[in-house]
């Protein structure tokens, strides 16, 4: 059985079901198996969000209007 097979099979199975409860579980399911966009940032990406976070959390902030005025 090929993949497009599969999945219209699998989309007669559950629209046959009317368990709610199983679908939720179901539909959890889907969503935790989707990529997490941070596992495909580079590792200098991550790190650079990490030191941003880090200096936020350190009150270390620039206001838009202090940006804006610099690039102007």
């Amino acid at each position: 059985m090929d993949i497009k097979t599969s999945k219209i099979e699998l989309v007669k199975m559950i629209l046959n079901i009317d368990n709610d409860n199983f679908i939720k579980k179901v539909t959890d399911f889907i969503n935790n198996e989707k990529s997490d966009f941070w596992n495909e940032l580079t590792e200098s990406e991550q790190a650079e969000i990490k030191k941003g976070i880090e200096q936020l959390d350190n009150g270390k902030r620039t206001s838009f209007k202090d940006v804006l005025k610099k690039i102007s």
